[in-house]
């Protein structure tokens, strides 16, 4: 707890571009916690070279991820925002985490199965220590609640064993993290395979709705979405591709999915297709134009980057020293 608030922890890869689906079912609802929590959101750059990167790329997406968490609504004075590769306690912990680490917990992790299947030829330690940087992340601000997705519910509840496992051999060092229970946040799929999640990372360019796609390529990706034959806007599970389409809707306009499905009762695939083009542009528009305000105004991101790497350094440095010297290192000459 910092500064009488419960400590929050998330953050993002620095890799690809966020999606709607990025937006819809985490950014949007980041937004609202600023109050009741003290907020730590990080540009996860270090996760990201586990994957060969392009470096003037990769500096150029985490600018902009940074960048966009702001123009998303994050406010960088009440929540710190920063670049995790500007706090090198996610490093030094990570390494102090791996010895209270087990293998046959890294074994079972299926994030590096699924990423080593697809990158065979750079299947590197980095790739398979990933959930212990994970769990450093978590653990380095004491964070009391973890926003995860189902897909991150294994590196959370390692992240968990590791501290407990840590604190009965030290005492009460860490705080032992639980998921965040708060707003569902939409869980929205490709448009292309309504069977999967929208991703960043998808190779077909049609499968997503990109944060910063101009209005005409929003709706063109949306009148190409796979729906079914049968042309009636109906919520249901034998109808994935509608039934996205609606929950994207939904999550958009604010409006009921009984209220929808009356709306467009009497209307067909096509309209109903642009309608939700144009309530996704609608609603992505703002965030674009403030997104190229704060681009130009390079000062100013400069300096959010410089004050938050200092209070992410400030709040990190009390727990990694505490850690350092439960372990048995040294204490630094003052």
């Amino acid at each position: 707890m910092l500064d009488g608030k419960k400590t929050l922890f998330s953050g993002m890869q620095a890799t690809g571009t966020l999606t709607l689906g990025n937006y819809l079912g985490a950014l949007k609802n980041w937004v609202a916690l600023e109050e009741e929590y003290q907020c730590f959101y990080c540009v996860v750059d270090l996760h990201s070279i586990t994957v060969r990167q392009d470096p003037a790329e990769l500096r150029k997406r985490a600018r902009a991820l940074l960048t966009l968490y702001i123009a998303a609504g994050l406010n960088p004075e009440k929540n710190c925002i920063y670049y995790q590769s500007h706090v090198s306690g996610h490093a030094e912990l990570s390494w102090i985490l791996n010895c209270f680490t087990y293998m046959g917990e890294l074994n079972r992790m299926t994030q590096f199965k699924d990423k080593s299947a697809k990158h065979a030829d750079n299947i590197n330690a980095g790739l398979y220590t990933y959930p212990v940087l994970m769990a450093a992340d978590i653990l380095l601000f004491q964070s009391d609640v973890v926003p995860v997705g189902s897909d991150q519910k294994q590196h959370l509840e390692i992240t968990r064993d590791i501290a407990e496992r840590f604190n009965g051999i030290y005492g009460d060092v860490f705080t032992i993290p639980e998921p965040y229970i708060g707003k569902q946040g939409a869980r929205i799929m490709s448009l292309q395979d309504p069977e999967k999640k929208m991703s960043k990372s998808d190779e077909n360019a049609n499968a997503s709705i990109y944060l910063m796609d101009d209005t005409d390529t929003i709706i063109r990706k949306f009148k190409r979405a796979v729906t079914d034959s049968d042309n009636e806007i109906h919520y249901s599970e034998d109808k994935p591709g509608i039934r996205n389409l609606i929950d994207i809707y939904a999550a958009t306009t604010g409006k009921s999915i009984s209220d929808i499905e009356k709306e467009f009762a009497n209307t067909g695939y096509g309209d109903f297709k642009l309608a939700v083009g144009e309530a996704v542009a609608d609603l992505l528009k703002p965030i674009q134009d403030r997104f190229e305000e704060l681009q130009k105004d390079k000062a100013y991101i400069d300096g959010i980057i410089k004050a938050n790497a200092e209070k992410a350094n400030y709040y990190s440095l009390k727990t990694l020293r505490k850690v350092q010297k439960k372990v048995g290192f040294p204490e630094r000459i003052r």
